[in-house]
């Protein structure tokens, strides 16, 4: 049986999202929330054979034992993030350290305590963003940490080979949780398609990279387009 492991997958974002599409086609799966009860909540959402873990990546230290129990894997897919804005004038250096720890150093954490259960041709995605790429005013951690992401993924997949690791950076995703009720969004006359990018989209795109064998240490956009304009 296939094993996957979504760290963020307790969302109703596209963590959760691509934790159902794992549950769907029959693999055992593992989710994580900061919080017990919300892990164990979305467990019973998704069905299927899923269990889940609380799992604070802010706090480095405590992951191997948050991750002792997980099995030999064949995906792993790390969403989770927090994205406060945080603007140069104002920067609150308590939000700013907390989330480049959980985005960078929890992310390696995570990896490095999983990697030694990694089965022959596992794969591992790590989410980005946009902003890497368009900063904004109030992106200035989000754009800081995307783009070390992109050092992050290099590094990694130098270290765990033959595991291959990459990331997904998608733009405003129209369908989710934050912007599905946005109405007239600049974004979606910015970018080529006529529309923001959807949930599902990013999920596909998730997958493919976990399954294509020639994928490796690449950033991978997901935006309609918009970085054409």
């Amino acid at each position: 049986m296939t094993t996957s492991l979504v760290i963020g997958g307790a969302s109703d974002g596209v963590g959760g999202l691509i934790a159902r599409r794992f549950a769907e086609r029959g693999d055992e799966v593992i989710i994580t929330s900061r919080d017990t009860a919300r892990a164990q909540a979305a467990t019973k959402e998704i069905g299927g054979n899923t269990r889940g873990l609380a799992v604070d990546l802010s706090q480095p230290k405590t992951l191997a034992a948050a991750l002792e129990t997980v099995p030999d894997l064949d995906n792993v897919v790390i969403t989770a993030m927090e994205s406060v804005p945080i603007m140069l004038a104002d920067l609150d250096i308590d939000a700013a350290i907390r989330s480049v720890t959980i985005k960078l150093v929890g992310y390696a954490e995570a990896v490095r305590v999983l990697c030694g259960r990694l089965r022959p041709g596992a794969s591992v995605v790590l989410f980005g963003g946009l902003a890497k790429e368009r900063p904004y005013p109030g992106s200035t951690m989000v754009t800081t940490f995307n783009a070390g992401l992109t050092g992050l993924v290099k590094t990694l997949a130098a270290e765990i080979a033959p595991h291959r690791v990459n990331a997904v950076h998608p733009a405003l995703i129209g369908d989710s949780p934050k912007w599905r009720d946005v109405t007239n969004h600049p974004h979606i006359t910015a970018t080529p398609i006529g529309r923001l990018v959807t949930m599902e989209e990013v999920a596909d795109a998730t997958d493919f990279l976990l399954r294509n064998a020639g994928m490796n240490a690449h950033d991978l956009y997901i935006d309609g387009g918009i970085l054409i304009r």
